[in-house]
């Protein structure tokens, strides 16, 4: 293979790539090779840093394989999971319009691959097609409301009306009697840190969850028995 053609080849991969993003989808071709011109990829081994807070921004990111846990350490030395971001899902869009840098820390948590789409450049684009602009606008509005759906559920009281609702939230019918198998898209670690805690305390409770007989855990399968109980169980905890 010629040089040419593997340049060729790897433009198509990162075209595809960008293609398969909200943010991108339905770009014309024309538009999608010159965002897929300033892009650069980057290839992360698992604990990889992709940056921490604080450094200037070189762009956003598109995931293109991989899982992406972008986080902030707070003054205890706790971890706080922000999002884990997945092929096809981009982050790190506001840090276009500010100079502050990124606002928190990103680390593979498995072995990755990111499309960085560089900044500067990226603006000449967004000058020159205003509707790339309203795309920018509607990602940061989704990642908006991811965050404050986090907010949301780091309110409520304890960690088991924590898990609990968040069960509950992926369950087609939360008032059904019948068994729902949901598969975690990431290990039980991350999903302790993405809700408030450690993985001790969420294992008890899990553990708790499972002498009641609401769910049952196999590996990364966790299988809510019944909807209908673990609903009541949240309300009581709720006060509803």
């Amino acid at each position: 293979m010629t040089p040419s053609q593997f340049a060729e080849l790897k433009q198509i991969a990162v075209v595809s790539a960008l293609q398969a993003c909200q943010l991108f989808s339905g770009l014309a071709s024309a538009d999608l090779r010159n965002v897929a011109a300033i892009t650069v990829l980057k290839p992360l081994r698992k604990g990889d840093y992709l940056f921490r807070e604080g450094e200037p921004s070189r762009g956003f990111y598109v995931v293109q394989q991989g899982a992406i846990n972008v986080h902030r350490v707070g003054a205890s030395g706790k971890e706080q999971v922000i999002h884990v971001f997945r092929a096809g899902e981009s982050f790190a869009e506001a840090t276009l319009a500010t100079e502050t840098g990124y606002p928190a820390d990103a680390r593979a948590l498995e072995p990755s691959q990111v499309l960085l789409v560089q900044k500067q450049e990226f603006i000449g684009l967004l000058r020159q097609h205003p509707g790339l602009a309203l795309r920018m606008l509607g990602a940061m509005s989704q990642h908006l409301r991811v965050l404050v759906g986090l907010l949301d559920d780091l309110t409520l009281k304890d960690v088991e009306t924590r898990l609990a609702n968040w069960l509950i939230k992926r369950c087609p019918d939360r008032e059904g009697t019948r068994p729902v198998v949901i598969e975690l898209p990431m290990t039980k670690r991350v999903l302790a840190a993405e809700l408030g805690t450690v993985s001790e305390t969420f294992s008890r409770t899990l553990a708790k969850f499972r002498e009641q007989e609401l769910v049952a855990v196999k590996g990364r399968r966790l299988t809510v028995l019944s909807p209908a109980r673990l609903t009541a169980l949240l309300r009581k905890h709720l006060g509803e």
